[in-house]
């Protein structure tokens, strides 16, 4: 019997990590600078406030996406770190029942006691705790917290999203700015939405409209409380 070959397959989830933080990031880019620049517009300021309303917003926006980021998804890893860590000392000092512990998953999701027990065997002679990493605590390679990577990707991304309103800022005439930011702006948000539900293989339309209606929304809403402040102001 020819030895067995090793199927290689490429599935979505293997891009959770930063798939979610760039998407994430971008869309926050997008929105929070956008809004930013037309609630201060609505508020009457001039064209070189706005211009610096909107170089802040992408700073501050970037290292606060970053370290939010960071800290959630450290926080994460750590206690991922704990749960591998106590599973480790109950392996150590109570082999057998781990195993039939394991066993009860796999009966649990199917298979017959005798085969469930011979499977958990096997595993566990391979490689114990990842065997009950991935099964019993579901964690796994693929879905493990990396907080630097998200924290990278989430800045990276939001800088990008941001940078795009504030050149619509720079380059549209002061007259017609709301407009063309405001029109820029939920494009780009649907085209995030579609392409984002694309690589995640996810419906284009819905992941655009999604993604586009929470934008508006928060566009809208911040140019009106900028439009009553600065009229009181």
């Amino acid at each position: 019997m020819r030895g067995l070959r090793r199927h290689t397959e490429h599935h979505r989830t293997d891009r959770i990590g930063w798939l979610r933080a760039a998407v994430l990031g971008a869309n926050d880019g997008i929105v929070s600078t956008a809004s930013l620049v037309l609630g201060v517009a609505a508020a009457g300021a001039s064209h070189g406030n706005l211009l610096l309303t909107g170089v802040a917003g992408l700073v501050a926006g970037a290292m606060s996406m970053a370290a939010g980021e960071y800290v959630s998804v450290h926080s994460q890893a750590d206690t991922e770190k704990a749960d591998l860590a106590r599973e480790r000392t109950e392996l150590e000092q109570n082999p057998p029942a781990e195993r039939r512990e394991l066993a009860a998953i796999y009966v649990a999701r199917g298979l017959e006691p005798d085969l469930a027990g011979q499977v958990a065997t096997q595993l566990m002679a391979h490689d114990a705790l990842g065997a009950h990493a991935r099964d019993e605590l579901g964690i796994s390679a693929t879905l493990s917290a990396r907080p630097i990577q998200a924290a990278l990707a989430s800045a990276a991304s939001f800088a990008v999203g941001a940078a795009l309103p504030l050149a619509v800022t720079a380059l549209a005439p002061e007259q017609a700015l709301i407009t063309w930011v405001s029109g820029a702006s939920l494009a780009s948000l649907a085209f995030l939405g579609a392409i984002a539900a694309r690589v995640g293989g996810a419906n284009m339309l819905i992941g655009a409209w999604r993604v586009t209606f929470w934008g508006a929304l928060a566009m809208a809403i911040t140019a009106g409380v900028g439009a009553v402040f600065g009229g009181a102001v």
